[in-house]
Parts: structure tokens; sequence; C-alpha cells
């Protein structure tokens, strides 16, 4: 999503196979895809370009967006697609989903982009913060404190650590409760990443090539590459801290509580 001469914005969108993307899940009182609210806020942001990983299984995206875009008057959507290699069942993950979206949009060289995913509602705040961020390279530290979860799910999001000016330090997925512990700042905050982030296009792109298979997930996720960036890359990820919760359409049992903060949050939507 391209609105400024130097920010471009892109979502990452991961399909698993043989099902429908879970942003395509009709939410809200008008029963409209849950990335409807996504895009929606984007919008409200002041994006302007915005790219879509699809699967190469699932049209559904692509094909609804193409009938009803145009109701995001200010947004230009353009797809990438993820296949699934031959030898696979499913997709080779997020840091290669951003790989391919990045390599289909030559012209976003030279400028930065936000990626997320499509399964989180992100706050125009959020997006806006990063969008009118000055560091090429940026991304949003949830306040643990503030998130709505329950206390498991909460202590496995990814925990941050930041130097005394702000830039990442180490970010630490599914972590132990000394790192929890060790994450906490003077004041006892303890910062979560919820994968949003403001990339550099020169930056990221060489670091999305060399990221390994998880070794369990055997997939190439973002997370990792963000601390393959940090390591390349010291005190270049500027780190935002913001108090709030995340919408978050991880797994089914998720699909109510979405749906009635949507009807109230959303009425006319």
């Amino acid at each position: 999503m391209k609105n400024k001469p130097a920010d471009s914005a892109g979502i990452d969108v991961t399909l698993p196979d043989e099902a429908k993307s879970k942003s395509m899940i009709r939410v809200g009182k008008k029963a409209r895809p849950f990335l409807d609210y996504l895009l929606y806020n984007i919008e409200q942001a002041g994006y302007k370009d915005v790219i879509i990983v699809v699967g190469g299984n699932d049209p559904s995206i692509q094909k609804y967006y193409e009938k009803n875009g145009r109701q995001f008057k200010e947004l230009r959507l353009s797809y990438a697609v993820q296949n699934i290699p031959a030898e696979r069942t499913k997709p080779l993950g997020t840091a290669e989903a951003l790989s391919i979206a990045l390599n289909s949009m030559p012209a976003w060289r030279s400028h930065t982009f936000t990626v997320c995913n499509s399964d989180n509602l992100y706050s125009i705040n959020a997006l806006s913060l990063l969008l009118e961020d000055n560091h090429a390279n940026a991304m949003i530290d949830y306040d643990r404190a503030a998130l709505q979860f329950d206390t498991a799910r909460i202590e496995a999001y990814s925990v941050i650590r930041k130097n005394n000016e702000g830039y990442l330090l180490d970010i630490t997925e599914k972590p132990s409760r000394r790192e929890i512990d060790r994450a906490k700042d003077r004041n006892g905050r303890i910062g979560v990443s919820m994968n949003i982030f403001k990339f550099s296009y020169e930056m990221i792109l060489p670091i999305l090539k060399i990221v390994p298979l998880h070794e369990f997930r055997q997939e190439k996720e973002l997370p990792a590459a963000v601390k393959i960036f940090n390591c390349e890359h010291p005190e270049s990820l500027y780190v935002i801290p913001l108090a709030e919760h995340v919408i978050d359409l991880t797994s089914q049992s998720d699909i109510i509580d979405v749906r009635e903060y949507l009807e109230k949050e959303f009425p006319n939507f």
C-alpha cells in the first residue's frame, strides 16, 4: 500500500493447505470478511497501495476483492501468489510470503513498507504509528498487560527486549518464565510482538532469502527473519511502545468474541 513517496505497505496473508483463509470468515452485523475490517483500518490510517499474499490453492480472496474491492476507494489492491511446493503439504511460511510479495513489487524499491498478519485486526492507531514513524525499520511493542486474552495465550507471545534508545535488542518466541522476567523494563512492563513491522525494502529482502526452516514447523517464519535482521543490522529496528488490545482470529474459538467486538465497534460497516 503506497502512500507517501518514502512509504509503502503490504499485508501478509498466508493460507493453510486446502482451506480458506481465516481472514475470509464472515463476521460483524453485515457478515463481512474479517479482512474487510483490517483493510478499512489500513485505509483510514492513510495507506494507499496494498499487496495481499494469497495461496495458489484458494482463489477466494482475489475473486472477492476483484468484485468488491472498489468499496475501499483510497486503496489500490494487488496480489502475489504463494504456491505450495510439490514435495510439501503447506506453504513455506511467512518469510517466503513476504519475499514473494516484495519481488512482485519492484516499484517499492527505495521505499519502506508495513507488513502484518491478516488474522489480527490492528488498530488505525497502530498502523498510523508505523506509517508516520521516521525510522526505516520499526515494530509495534504491545504492552502485555493491555492484552485481554487468557494468561496462557499471552505468555506464549514473543517478548521484546530493547535498549535505552528504543532499538530492538532481541525478540524471543515461546519465552520461558526466565526470559519473560528478563524482558521486563525498569517499570516492570513487558512488551510483546503481534507481528506488525515496518521495513526498508532493500534491507529486509536479502534477509528473507537466508531464513532457515524452523526446526519443528519446517517453515521460513518472519520472526526468524527479524532476529537475523537484528543481528545483521544492530540498532536499526526501532520499537514503538503501545498499550492496547488486538483483536485476534487465530483459532475457531475466537470467532464468537470477534463477532461481538465487530458488531459493537463497527455497527454500520
